[in-house]
């Protein structure tokens, strides 16, 4: 895909309009701001606390270094088997749809294993299903008039063909509870069909967790939305650029050699890392309580 392709599908990916789901979750600052962290419990003769854009800020950045060790694996490896499955030769007997899908089934089943809060859980698929509709309904080709029409190579009108039957049949597993259709997996499946690379598809999937996560503190009103905006403009990004430097390359583990081979750590780093991470929150969280 050209970078003019890319850039526009980046815009349309990043419109607040889309309806992506993303309002189900606040990413744990709700529970976060209900018990007392925002609270100033300093005596008045103590220097002057942080204002809640310090504390927004600091939990942010928690909350991206934890999700993007735990997620970002996931969207790689799903948007590696089903651009895989899209690009494969049309004769090809190692690579078909039925084995991207069980693929995909192994990829969810083992986020679902790993994701052990219900409330994230059940947040991840939502917002996963939610996805998985968008491309049907939202990105499908439409019937346009003859003089909107532009003429589409073979190849490219065989990819789509490959991309709208990957998705439907998720989807359907998901309806039928044979898959959980968490959201970083669909993501990487969207993105893939749409033509994302996998670089900017992490990229942007970060961008829209921290975006998710500061909209959700405008609605709690610990920030107003100017704030937002100065956050997201001056902070974010290098919030991003660093997890995106140490994340982008982990992988699951579940794909094979040939694939893992794309990635510069073992993957066996990426799970101890994911694991401690939940223990020290864990922790952390019951302290606090």
């Amino acid at each position: 895909m050209d970078s003019d392709h890319e850039a526009y599908i980046l815009l349309l990916l990043s419109d607040s309009n889309l309806p992506t789901g993303s309002f189900v979750a606040s990413a744990g600052l709700e529970s976060y701001v209900t018990h007392g962290f925002f609270t100033d419990l300093a005596s008045p003769s103590s220097p002057p606390p942080p204002d809640k854009t310090d504390y927004t800020i600091s939990f942010l950045r928690d909350s991206m270094s934890t999700y993007a060790h735990s997620a970002l694996p996931f969207v790689l490896d799903a948007h590696l088997v089903a651009e895989e499955a899209l690009n494969a030769p049309a004769l090809s007997t190692e690579v078909t749809p039925e084995r991207a899908i069980e693929r995909l089934k192994e990829l969810d089943e083992l986020y679902e294993t790993m994701t052990l809060n219900h409330v994230a859980r059940r947040a991840s698929k939502s917002q996963g299903v939610a996805l998985l509709t968008l491309f049907s309904k939202g990105f499908s080709k439409p019937h346009l008039s003859r003089q909107l029409q532009s003429p589409t190579l073979f190849d490219d009108a065989e990819r789509e063909a490959r991309a709208t039957k990957l998705v439907d049949q998720l989807k359907l597993l998901v309806r039928r509870e044979e898959t959980h259709g968490h959201l970083p997996i669909c993501w990487g499946v969207l993105t893939a069909a749409l033509g994302l690379s996998s670089e900017r598809s992490q990229y942007l999937h970060l961008f829209l967790q921290a975006r998710g996560l500061l909209s959700a503190s405008v609605r709690l009103n610990t920030i107003g939305p100017y704030a937002a905006q100065q956050i997201l403009l001056h902070a974010v990004r290098p919030l991003v650029e660093a997890e995106m430097s140490q994340c982008k390359h982990l992988t699951t583990g579940l794909l094979t050699s040939n694939d893992q081979a794309r990635s510069s750590l073992p993957a066996t780093i990426y799970s101890i890392r994911a694991f401690s991470t939940a223990r020290q929150y864990t922790r952390v969280r019951y302290e606090y309580i």
